[in-house]
């Protein structure tokens, strides 16, 4: 009896004793979970605290994209692909070669237009000797002229002293035929020396409006060649800035057709942000005002810029469907207005277009 008193005795102790190391255990888990609850609470207000001083200072978005331009670099001319001389996503700088064609049929139409144009200069040459001999014979014509004219008035002369012998009965008839006959001849060869300066001078007129012709021939043929040369420089595809290029999907031996895209390539060297900002958002901005950017991708790194535009409508109102209102079920969503933000400062080679960032401008 005394026996089991004992075990008794002993068994309510040991409860009592593990009750008391549970209370304990409980204590202290309440104590903890109490000290984090604590320091959640604090952490939130300071927080919460630190987001009204922030807000109260800055408007802020993360509605905000890396812009640039992408542009496909498009074939001037057709032909065949000789080669490729860039790989996907390759950094390129202005005036590298990125495509070359097969330039035969160009170098051949070159060489064409080149002896069209030859030719049309021999011409032109020839053409002024032309000129220039006609020029010589109404020159001549002229000289023939002055003395069919001398001539002429030698005989008149000669005629009126005959008639004044035959008066006097100092000559006879058949002497004044003669005379007379000689002056005629005179008059024929003066009207024939003006007939011929007026062949001639008309002559040099006709060379001189064919002169004109020809020389309105050659600009046309300079302009083929021209024409033809810029032809065979599109042959050799360059970059038309520096920037980086897409992914490659043409290939040698490929045929392609002028306008035909070939790769894109973005420009490096202009980029800026589009930051959507709500409406309620943007009543104290303006042009010119200082922004910073942060970027998400490293490690939020902060680049400076300003405000260069604000749109003149909501990002909704210049979609390609805007919204339309009048159907009754309207429900009043803040929109968005997009902000462009430039960068003012040049080191922004990290970014890529389309990565996202976190805009903040002073109010």
């Amino acid at each position: 009896m005394h026996y089991q008193r004992i075990i008794k005795s002993a068994f309510q102790v040991g409860i009592f004793r593990k009750m008391n190391n549970k209370s304990q255990k409980i204590s202290t888990s309440n104590l903890i979970i109490t000290i984090i609850s604590v320091l959640l609470i604090i952490l939130g207000m300071f927080w919460f605290i630190r987001y009204l001083v922030f807000s109260s200072k800055y408007e802020e978005t993360n509605d905000a994209q890396v812009e640039s331009y992408i542009n496909p670099v498009s074939a001037r001319a057709g032909g065949f692909i000789d080669e490729v001389y860039f790989k996907d996503h390759q950094a390129v700088k202005q005036g590298d070669t990125l495509v070359l064609l097969d330039n035969r049929e160009y170098s051949a139409q070159l060489l064409v237009a080149e002896a069209a144009l030859e030719d049309a200069n021999a011409q032109l040459k020839v053409l002024a000797a032309g000129i220039s001999s006609s020029q010589i014979a109404s020159s001549i014509n002229r000289n023939q002229i002055q003395g069919a004219v001398a001539r002429n008035w030698q005989q008149e002369q000669e005629i009126k002293r005959y008639k004044n012998l035959i008066a006097e009965e100092a000559a006879t008839g058949a002497d004044f035929d003669q005379v007379k006959s000689r002056y005629e001849v005179s008059v024929s060869d003066l009207d024939a020396s003006k007939n011929g300066l007026k062949a001639s001078q008309a002559k040099t007129s006709e060379l001189e409006t064919h002169h004109a012709l020809l020389i309105a021939d050659i600009k046309r043929k300079e302009a083929a060649l021209s024409i033809a040369k810029l032809n065979l420089s599109y042959t050799v595809i360059r970059a038309p800035y520096s920037g980086q290029l897409g992914k490659k999907s043409i290939q040698v031996g490929q045929q392609i057709q002028p306008g035909q895209p070939l790769v894109s390539i973005i420009d490096e060297g202009n980029k800026w942000i589009t930051a959507n900002f709500k409406e309620t958002q943007v009543a104290t901005m303006h042009v010119g005002q200082t922004v910073e950017i942060k970027s998400d991708a490293f490690g939020g790194k902060i680049y400076k810029g300003k405000i260069t535009a604000i749109a003149g409508s909501t990002g909704s109102r210049a979609s390609l469907l805007p919204p339309d209102n009048s159907s009754g079920n309207f429900v009043k969503i803040i929109q968005r207005i997009p902000v462009k933000i430039e960068f003012t400062e040049k080191d922004t080679r990290n970014l890529v277009a389309g990565m996202n960032v976190t805009v903040s401008v002073r109010k």
